[in-house]
């Protein structure tokens, strides 16, 4: 059920128990009395609902802003991981195809292997220049020489 139904339903089931206890008072209590009664019971029910509406919308706010943060994270690991395939790539001793990128929160992870010990410690020091990383975990293997 929808927040909005919800409250509309609270609100429903607020005044029609308002009238039903109006209409089992005593009969020492005018009609008026009971409607203004009743008023103040429906009146305290709307109040009660609009807080509720509001904290409701201050939630999903709260929820849109943080969704909203989460994909420009992701946004942002993803041209982080097409910045580090490029250096990777551009460099002459690496290859982009053996080292796999994964990034999250600007924290960059290489996997695979280098040709050699030289290579795998210019992969670290070219993924730290790029912009938006904030940490490597080079975990490439050196291939062993036959």
């Amino acid at each position: 059920m929808t927040h909005s139904k919800r409250y509309t339903a609270l609100i429903a089931a607020a005044a029609a128990t308002a009238l039903m206890a109006a209409c089992g008072q005593s009969d020492n209590e005018t009609t008026g009395q009971q409607i203004d009664r009743s008023t103040e019971s429906v009146q305290s029910a709307t109040n009660e609902a609009s807080t509720n509406v509001q904290e409701a919308a201050r939630d999903l706010q709260a929820e849109a802003s943080q969704a909203g943060a989460t994909i420009g994270e992701g946004a942002n690991d993803m041209a982080i991981t097409a910045k580090v395939q490029a250096a990777l790539a551009a460099d002459g001793a690496l290859s982009a195809m053996d080292i796999e990128v994964d990034t999250e929160a600007g924290r960059v992870e290489l996997i695979g292997s280098a040709p050699d010990e030289g290579a795998r410690d210019r992969a670290t020091s070219l993924v730290t220049a790029i912009e938006g990383v904030v940490s490597v975990e080079n975990r490439l293997t050196v291939e062993k020489s036959s």
